[in-house]
């Protein structure tokens, strides 16, 4: 069976290592990133080509797969001049990996379904290192006849390939997910900075902690840094920041409210603004040993 022509846009860390994987697994390639070194690895490597605006890309390819930042960055793409929605053919499939607001998703969903064009919206979970191997975490979500028509892409790019129902539904998962991981992050720097503060040698907190039911993958990189000083959950406060953001815009959508996200957006946003957005996650302890009232 021939296989797809890919079409991918974003050859950042996550996607560049996501490109490198479906390049050894034999499909065609057309890319394209502002960032030309990227770009240049991907075509040496052979049998791929790099577009010149989104929407040449789209015409060329059964398959348009983004890994982009924001959503904004996302509907530029698609509906600007050159973009997505018009080249797109009848028949081809959006897949979106970024993490991205649900109510936008769905709107590009229907433009491109107004088109004969699918979406699937397929947030990622793991790192880079596992996006190299095909090993991601996928939640994939759209009209099921969609998926069903990528799903042996999205095995060849995961280990594990959630199908959560309607378009936007993998975006409100990690959108959910990504709550829950920083908030916990959050809440764990802020007690060993605490505990530091308290008097409390931060190792002992953590040999106490470790023992029962908060015990966790977070608690250790938490412990990581504010113990040893090795910042090893690479995801950036930048992109805490956003994606709190994102949720709490969802939750309005919503008609209900999230103060516990609330305060999770607070603290990023004030680590942002002492310019430690750069950083990952759990060196906002560094903020809250500063942290005055």
């Amino acid at each position: 069976m021939t296989k797809p022509v890919i079409g991918f846009i974003g050859l950042g860390l996550m996607g560049g290592n996501m490109v490198e994987n479906l390049q050894k697994r034999g499909f065609e390639l057309v890319v394209m990133d502002l960032n030309k070194d990227a770009v240049r690895a991907v075509l040496d490597r052979g049998n791929a080509t790099e577009a010149t605006s989104p929407k040449e890309l789209a015409a060329a390819c059964d398959i348009v797969m983004l890994c982009l930042t924001t959503s904004a960055v996302v509907e530029k793409l698609v509906y600007g001049d050159n973009g997505i929605l018009a080249g797109i053919r009848e028949g081809a499939v959006l897949v979106d990996f970024g993490t991205s607001i649900p109510a936008s998703t769905r709107k590009i969903g229907a433009d491109l379904a107004a088109k004969g064009a699918g979406m699937i919206d397929a947030p990622l979970g793991r790192t880079p290192a596992h996006a190299k191997d095909g090993l991601l975490n996928i939640m994939a979500a759209g009209d099921k006849a969609t998926f069903d028509k990528v799903k042996p892409v999205l095995d060849e790019q995961g280990e594990n390939v959630f199908y959560l129902g309607a378009l936007g539904a993998g975006h409100v998962t990690k959108l959910i997910n990504n709550f829950m991981g920083m908030t916990t992050v959050t809440v764990m720097c802020q007690a060993f900075a605490v505990a530091d503060r308290a008097g409390i040698d931060r190792q002992q907190l953590y040999d106490i902690m470790s023992t029962g039911p908060s015990n966790s993958p977070f608690m250790g990189f938490c412990k990581n840094y504010a113990v040893d000083g090795v910042s090893d959950l690479r995801f950036s406060i930048n992109n805490a920041n956003k994606d709190l953001g994102y949720f709490l815009r969802m939750v309005e959508d919503m008609g209900t409210e999230a103060r516990i996200a609330e305060g999770t957006s607070t603290y990023l946003q004030a680590a942002v603004d002492a310019g430690m957005g750069d950083g990952n996650v759990p060196e906002i302890f560094d903020y809250f040993m500063k942290l005055e009232r």
